[in-house]
């Protein structure tokens, strides 16, 4: 596992505690799972998706991931339908190891909501927050 100075926590992303990240782009947000939590789950073998059109609540779980060490559930950064998933991932799901910002995404989403970007954590705060200085 890395450690914490290691990590790759992207400026331009913000982050939810449950280590899920999301990327204002446009009027759309894309969403992943974080590079802690990737390292922290080991090697992915299996990503359960939404279909495109389904609603969420932020917080509400939208994904799941099974690695060799556990089953883990996404949650919702942001409200929104999700209007485009990575079936990449059906085929590939270690892109999330490798790639976790990259072709490792999991979904685009109509944010309902934009400004609940604001409440998500910045890379610096996620930081924080894992050296348990926040």
């Amino acid at each position: 596992m890395k450690e914490i100075s290691e990590l790759n926590l992207p400026a331009d992303l913000r982050y939810a505690e449950d280590h899920e990240w999301a990327k204002l782009e446009d009027d759309k947000v894309r969403v992943g799972l974080d590079d802690y939590a990737q390292d922290q789950l080991g090697d992915i073998v299996f990503v359960e998706l939404p279909k495109v059109g389904d609603t969420f609540n932020k917080g509400e779980v939208f994904a799941t991931v099974e690695s060799v060490k556990a089953v883990s559930e996404c949650y919702m950064p942001v409200s929104g339908e999700i209007v485009s998933v990575n079936n990449s991932l059906e085929e590939s799901p270690e892109l999330v190891n490798k790639s976790p910002y990259g072709d490792g995404w999991f979904v685009v989403i109509n944010p309902g909501n934009p400004s609940e970007m604001d409440t998500l954590m910045t890379n610096e705060t996620c930081l924080k927050k894992l050296k348990g200085t926040e």
